[in-house]
């Protein structure tokens, strides 16, 4: 699901799109916190979610 994700990456929440672009802060045990830009900062369950990687931030 989210085992490809690692701190500083970009992400963007599927359900979510107004939350805008969030950097991933850590990774634990299934548990990722992200900083999005309109929603701060929000643990999110990586085994209930899957987070989409943004690779081009333009």
């Amino acid at each position: 699901m989210n085992d490809f994700l690692a701190p500083g990456d970009f992400v963007r929440h599927p359900n979510q799109e107004d939350w805008g672009l969030g950097q991933v802060q850590s990774v634990i045990g299934g548990k990722i916190t992200v900083n999005f830009e309109h929603a701060g900062k929000v643990v999110i369950d990586g085994t209930r979610v899957t987070l989409h990687l943004v690779t081009d931030q333009k």
